[in-house]
């Protein structure tokens, strides 16, 4: 049997595993290999040609632009099969303009797999947003993390008064807003809507608690941001 171990995050929090009662297990590489193994065998019975059309390359409609969080897995959640969403995750789902990597990512999605949505997905309980908020971790993630400052600079206004969960869900939805503008903000993004591109521009946050997505802005071609209470920015 693998050997259970608590495993403390950014947020103080134990990681939790429904058979290890608040414990995470650690799953060695032939336990892997053998739920892979299973996996595909039950892909190819619901459907004998998934691997065979998989391999001739893949036609996505969307980019999804999440956080890393492992349960946050974007066609789990989604309920869609491999092949359907091209993703881009990092540490609280941050669009950061000078980030290579990100703009890679937009730029092959939009430019070659001409996906016509891109999903910017925040989650609430996001241990990147509790680190900022208590205080710089420091290295590699302290500086990552400080992109969230001007953030909280722009909203300061609809934060003033929160603390604690509040505060941290509140600037979680806020900072997926300020995500899909800097999505459309992008070279990439105006390029492909003055090329005349059906493009779109989500926002969204997931409740880990219960499983659900809510919509909390939008953006087309030629449009103001829209948020989900339909008052337009």
């Amino acid at each position: 049997m693998p050997t259970a171990l608590p495993v403390v995050g950014w947020c103080g929090r134990v990681g939790y595993d429904s058979e290890s009662a608040g414990e995470v297990v650690l799953i060695d590489i032939d336990h892997i290999l053998e739920r892979n193994r299973g996996w595909a065998e039950r892909q190819i019975r619901a459907d004998p040609d998934l691997f065979r059309l998989l391999a001739k390359g893949q036609q996505p409609e969307m980019l999804w632009i999440g956080c890393s969080d492992s349960r946050v897995s974007p066609n789990l959640i989604m309920d869609l099969p491999p092949g359907d969403v091209f993703v881009h995750r990092n540490v609280a789902n941050l669009v950061v303009p000078s980030d290579p990597s990100l703009l890679s990512v937009l730029q092959f999605a939009v430019e070659v797999l001409g996906v016509r949505r891109v999903v910017v997905c925040g989650h609430y309980g996001c241990a990147g947003v509790a680190a900022f908020l208590k205080g710089d971790p420091g290295g590699p993630a302290g500086d990552w993390l400080d992109n969230l400052h001007p953030v909280m600079r722009a909203y300061r206004s609809d934060l003033a008064g929160l603390n604690g969960d509040h505060l941290a869900q509140r600037l979680s939805e806020l900072s997926v807003v300020d995500q899909v503008r800097k999505v459309a903000a992008t070279a990439i993004v105006r390029d492909a809507w003055d090329a005349g591109a059906d493009l779109e521009i989500h926002g969204l946050v997931y409740r880990i608690d219960n499983g659900r997505l809510r919509p909390l802005c939008r953006r087309t071609a030629g449009g103001a941001l829209v948020l989900d209470s339909g008052r337009r920015q």
